[in-house]
């Protein structure tokens, strides 16, 4: 640990120069990215146990106080559980370099250094409620989410940090958005170049619409926890759920909040495989664009954000690890994520394109 504080030291100075971007892109910006990337390899040990934990305290919240329910092992879909059985290591093999190969299940998502990109056009910088369940009215597959927060400066997961989401319905629309601009009713998608496929955003024209927005703060073990359903696609952009981290902010009289501390800016996705079966599934197959553009795949994600996602050197997995909620998918799923983020960084609170 006290290597990794070293590190930090070196290049925390650097961080006023990068934290108003959005993806690094100078030789400089790349070099702080990578050196705070190597710090929380670090913490990949770590991370496994963490998301166990929650793992195995998740299961223990649904079973308290039904005796007539089996056990977890039994309940939920045969090793969803598997991982939180404590293995040793595996002599000194690793996965990508960062994960410990375990004999149990490899969490290939604990290369954890988040890398901040766009926030997109569809977050409302006023106006996200503070709630767990952000799902309101809307229909969809079922799915919680379990976001963790540890700090890149010491391993530890993050108490009362402000989580913040928002995704599209399962017809690909966002709250407050619901139709394009008058004049571009008939826009086709751009065609080639770094905006393939993408549409001009719709304008928000609903005021009133909140669903499927919301924000919570970590609890003492530094998870946040959503009631959600699985998001929908829209023209150019691979499934993805976007996120913001605030270390403080003020809560208001309507139980929404403002903050002036921006600590981490990124987007959550989804492996193609289970997208591929939602897509079959009411009410995704009642998306306007699935005969005609079809989902966007992951590698083929506009403005390379799937792929920033992954960071400088293509190690970070920003894609949720999903269990089955019961034995059939249509029961739901449960997603869990681990985010590294410098709570001392502050980023500008506004789209940037």
């Amino acid at each position: 640990m006290p290597a990794i504080r070293s590190l930090l030291v070196a290049i925390l100075p650097l961080l006023a120069s990068v934290a108003a971007h959005r993806e690094p892109k100078t030789p400089k910006e790349i070099e702080v990215q990578r050196a705070l990337q190597a710090a929380a390899y670090h913490c990949a040990p770590a991370v496994a146990e963490f998301t166990a934990a929650r793992k195995r305290s998740w299961a223990q919240k649904v079973l308290a106080g039904r005796p007539s329910l089996p056990g977890y092992e039994e309940l939920f879909a045969s090793g969803t559980y598997n991982d939180m059985i404590g293995a040793a290591p595996h002599g000194d093999q690793t996965f990508m370099e960062c994960s410990p190969v375990r004999d149990t299940q490899i969490q290939n998502n604990s290369c954890v250094l988040t890398p901040v990109v766009t926030e997109g056009p569809y977050h409302h910088k006023a106006g996200h409620p503070i709630r767990q369940n952000i799902a309101e009215l809307e229909d969809g597959l079922l799915l919680l989410l379990d976001i963790g927060v540890i700090d890149v400066e010491t391993c530890k997961p993050l108490p009362n940090v402000l989580v913040d989401i928002w995704q599209a319905n399962a017809t690909g629309f966002y709250a407050g958005h619901p139709v394009p601009a008058p004049h571009l009713v008939n826009e086709k998608p751009q065609v080639g170049g770094k905006r393939a496929g993408l549409l001009t955003a719709y304008p928000r024209s609903n005021d009133d619409e909140t669903f499927l927005r919301g924000a919570w703060p970590t609890d003492a073990n530094g998870v946040a926890q959503f009631t959600t359903i699985f998001p929908g696609y829209y023209t150019g952009r691979a499934t993805h759920i976007h996120t913001k981290v605030y270390p403080t902010w003020t809560t208001l009289p309507n139980e929404t909040f403002t903050s002036h501390h921006l600590a981490h800016v990124g987007q959550f996705f989804f492996d193609d495989d289970i997208n591929i079966r939602i897509d079959n599934m009411h009410p995704y197959t009642d998306n306007p664009i699935r005969y005609t553009y079809g989902r966007t795949r992951n590698w083929r994600d506009s403005l390379n954000i799937f792929q920033d996602s992954h960071g400088p050197e293509g190690e970070y997995n920003p894609v949720f690890k999903l269990d089955l909620l019961g034995g059939v998918l249509s029961q739901g799923l449960m997603g869990y994520i681990t985010m590294a983020i410098n709570a001392s960084a502050s980023l500008d609170n506004y789209w940037q394109g």
